[in-house]
């Protein structure tokens, strides 16, 4: 019998949602909707825990939060007439919590999904919050029989086959799917696996924006039954994205036309959205930081701006005897060109006095690290202060290579509130500071090009300490985000002594990992949700490779 190649006109509610704002988040669903519904669309999908955001954590727990997402849907449920809406936001059923979707339609809920796969691996904590549901849903939609499905669920069998044994032509997946630098190919791969195992069409929806740690970078889509995407919703972009979902094997309609950007472009956005969103979602007026002259405040300072604008940036530079004076030349120029308020603090008066208060303490005592530490905290105290009196938030600038070997000052340095290049090693900094430059010159040539130093001694250069970034990165990613063991790593050529060195380091820093500003994550794994090494362990001594 021939068939009346059906379709579905789909939107992709793409949205930058914030974890807790119930009464903001519907509001956006809502102008979503009416948006839709502008457009006559068939059906509205959005990200997964919608009206809480994700992840909303342990505010799950709490009897009024639940209440308030129940008391929200009833404001949506009025703007259905006409269209069809799938909804997520946490659900208590029988006493056990749920992350859970609401299906809408003309006014009223037609049904409700509860989520069958819950990760708990990496930055998931989902069985901490939720119990899984236990069966699947299929709703009709303009008489197509439409299968629900939230994020994990479709990678994994299960949910998929047995929403397919119920009869769906059509498969609508609610997402909240955090960023890595791989992310989108591993994303795109698993879609079309089941898309192509079942010959079924599915729409795709993902969370966009910043949420503590966690960016989200959108990457909505749909998929005909023949594995074609036919709408990619752009990166990092907020959007109400509209598109055919065709039903029938018909033939499949043009491919939709999209150019892979280079790695350092989009994770520059990345770094980008989780900076302007952790800033504008806490309510901060701006921001400042300590702007050396060197190569991560530089490339910190380029990201600030592109989040907030100039005007809600201020840049402090705190000279010292050894500070070099291109650094003092090349961040004036900067501040310069970028267009931000910039300020110079000698600190040596300051470092003279603590020198004398501590004098009577040190006798005997020759100068060491410790001297060059103040000078760093003596940096800290004066940027807190700052953020304090101006209301603005500190941003640190260390990167994921210092944070994993400790090449940072705890109160020095390491003072501030959030971390732009807390998950980016020291050789995708340059990467990405050249990447930036490319859009327009702003970070001046020689600070990419000079060997970086922390200047807290006479020609100190960091591969004094630590081995070069090209051998460091390598071992920092092995170690850390795929779990190798030094016989591996030796195996690939790195030297056994250089091996161990730094594994231990990264091992005996942990307590310093603990008091470090969260920072956006942009690889397969970051310091933080997803890194639980405990601080107190003996193991670092059990290093096998003696």
């Amino acid at each position: 019998m021939q068939k009346n190649n059906r379709s579905l006109s789909v939107a992709l509610a793409q949205l930058n949602l914030c974890v807790g704002d119930i009464a903001g988040n519907t509001q956006l669903v809502i102008k979503a909707i009416e948006e839709a519904k502008a457009k006559q669309v068939d059906v509205i999908v959005f990200p997964e825990l919608t009206l809480s955001s994700y992840p909303p954590e342990d505010l799950v727990y709490r009897e009024d939060f639940l209440q308030q997402c129940e008391q929200a849907i009833e404001l949506v449920k009025p703007h259905t007439k006409d269209i069809t809406a799938l909804v997520g936001m946490p659900m208590l059923r029988d006493y056990l919590i749920h992350n859970s979707a609401y299906v809408l339609q003309d006014g009223e809920i037609i049904g409700e999904y509860h989520k069958q796969d819950l990760p708990n691996y990496r930055v998931f904590d989902e069985k901490r919050w939720f119990e899984p549901g236990a069966g699947s849903l299929i709703v009709n939609i303009k008489g197509v029989r439409a299968g629900i499905l939230i994020c994990e669920d479709i990678w994994h069998d299960q949910p998929m086959d047995s929403v397919m044994a119920l009869g769906a032509e059509a498969i609508l997946v609610l997402n909240a799917s955090p960023y890595s630098h791989d992310k989108p190919e591993k994303r795109e791969q698993v879609v079309l696996r089941q898309v192509l195992k079942h010959q079924v069409p599915m729409a795709y929806v993902n969370l966009v924006g910043g949420q503590d740690e966690l960016v989200f970078d959108g990457d909505s889509m749909l998929f005909s039954r023949e594995g074609v995407r036919t709408l990619r919703a752009p990166l990092f972009e907020s959007g109400v994205f509209v598109g055919e979902l065709p039903i029938d094997n018909i033939e499949a309609p043009a491919a939709a036309t999209y150019q892979h950007e280079a790695l350092e472009a989009h994770v520059y956005k990345a770094l980008v959205t989780g900076v302007r969103d952790y800033v504008r979602k806490n309510g901060f007026k701006g921001v400042l930081l300590g702007l050396s002259g060197g190569i991560d405040s530089s490339l910190t300072l380029a990201i600030a701006v592109d989040a907030l604008g100039a005007e809600n940036v201020e840049a402090i530079m705190m000279p010292f005897r050894y500070t070099a004076a291109m650094s003092v030349e090349d961040a004036a120029k900067q501040a310069q060109i970028m267009g931000v308020k910039y300020r110079q603090i000698p600190i040596e008066p300051i470092y003279e006095s603590f020198v004398q208060a501590l004098a009577p303490e040190f006798v005997g005592f020759k100068a060491d690290v410790t001297e060059e530490n103040l000078q760093a905290r003596i940096r800290g105290m004066l940027l807190m202060s700052m953020s304090n009196k101006f209301g603005k938030l500190l941003l640190t600038t260390s990167n994921k290579s210092e944070t994993a070997v400790g090449y940072a000052t705890l109160y020095g340095d390491m003072a501030g509130a959030f971390g732009p290049l807390k998950d980016v090693y020291k050789t995708l900094v340059y990467r990405l500071a050249a990447y930036r430059n490319t859009l327009g010159l702003v970070i001046p040539e020689r600070v990419i090009t000079r060997p970086p130093s922390a200047e807290l001694a006479p020609g100190q250069v960091d591969q004094d300490s630590l081995p070069p970034y090209e051998v460091l990165d390598g071992i920092l990613e092995r170690f850390i985000e795929q779990d190798e063991m030094l016989e591996t790593m030796v195996d690939a050529g790195f030297e056994l002594a250089t091996v161990r060195r730094v594994v231990n380091l990264v091992l005996l820093n942990e307590y310093k990992r603990r008091q470090a500003a969260p920072g956006v994550r942009i690889t397969r794994r970051g310091f933080g949700k997803d890194w639980r090494y405990p601080m107190t362990s003996a193991w670092r001594k059990q290093l096998p490779l003696n």
